[in-house]
């Protein structure tokens, strides 16, 4: 069905702040696109027949489309982020805001920003590119233990409530490629934590995970229990632990004839926070010399 904007009966996006902002914390504080999408349409019982109205000339479904202008909208605002990788995340600002707040603060910010339109007319905008970061390291900090960020990362990983870091790995999880990633809320060390659907090709498969925030090492007990707790569910399985792992774990999980668990320590997961830069900020320094033999050339 394709149509001007008319009424069709679908919200304008400023309404769908508030649900999108709902949508997101009740898919564990991150999601990707078609997650909001379905959680959007579900919380708010759209009919088949507004998902399909499109506009005219580019063919795009209007009601996926003021999600989209909703999206921005509140990362605008400060209530929402989103990587690279396409997951939108909760900032602290949207975790606790209120409808009448977004909207208050999106007004603030469309009048400030006609403000600085105008302003821009006449004179140039000041440039403030050279502004400290109050979130980056000095050039010196650190420098004598390049990897002391990892055990200071470990640390506040450690303190974290267990909730939390479930929440944190299905985080990670999304940004890693998993889709519909889900926290199941079981507890205990024979219990899954999460699951999450990974796709390779046209091949897609349910991968259970549980998140263990240990300072010490991870048994083969704890990898046998897992595993157990995934019978008649799935076969693969990921293990994640701020700690490490044992020799007879790390063997547990790849023994002959059991489904094999893929185990992620405290250093992979470190890793793995920069690499897709959860909670680490690398700082690039330019180092720039003269090289001689290039003008012996000459």
């Amino acid at each position: 069905m394709k149509q001007g904007i008319a009424d069709h009966g679908i919200p304008n996006y400023r309404h769908f702040m508030w649900s999108v902002l709902c949508a997101v914390r009740e898919l564990g504080g991150s999601a990707r696109i078609s997650e909001i999408v379905e959680k959007v349409i579900e919380n708010e019982g759209f009919a088949e027949e507004q998902r399909a109205v499109q506009y005219e000339l580019s063919g795009v479904s209007i009601l996926e489309d003021r999600m989209g202008f909703a999206r921005s909208a509140l990362k605008s605002i400060g209530a929402l982020n989103n990587s690279e990788r396409g997951v939108w995340s909760l900032t602290k600002r949207g975790l606790t805001a209120t409808e009448e707040q977004i909207l208050d603060w999106y007004r603030k910010e469309k009048r400030e920003r006609t403000r600085r339109r105008r302003a821009a007319i006449v004179e140039a905008l000041p440039d403030d590119e050279d502004a400290d970061d109050p979130g980056a390291l000095s050039d010196d900090e650190d420098a004598d233990d390049p990897d002391r960020w990892k055990s200071d990362l470990l640390e506040r990983l450690q303190a974290m409530p267990p909730d939390a870091f479930e929440r944190l790995s299905q985080r990670l999880l999304r940004e890693a490629g998993f889709h519909n990633v889900e926290v199941l809320g079981k507890t205990g060390d024979g219990g899954i934590d999460g699951v999450g659907v990974y796709r390779l090709s046209l091949v897609s498969f349910p991968t259970y995970f549980q998140c263990k925030r240990y300072r010490g090492a991870v048994s083969a007990g704890a990898v046998r229990d897992f595993r157990g707790a995934m019978t008649g569910r799935g076969d693969k399985g990921l293990l994640i632990t701020t700690g490490s792992f044992t020799r007879s774990a790390r063997e547990e999980a790849t023994r002959d004839g059991a489904p094999p668990i893929d185990l992620v320590n405290g250093d992979d997961l470190c890793d793995l926070l920069k690499k897709y830069e959860l909670g680490v900020k690398v700082k690039q320094i330019e180092d720039i010399r003269v090289a001689p033999e290039f003008f012996d050339q000459f």
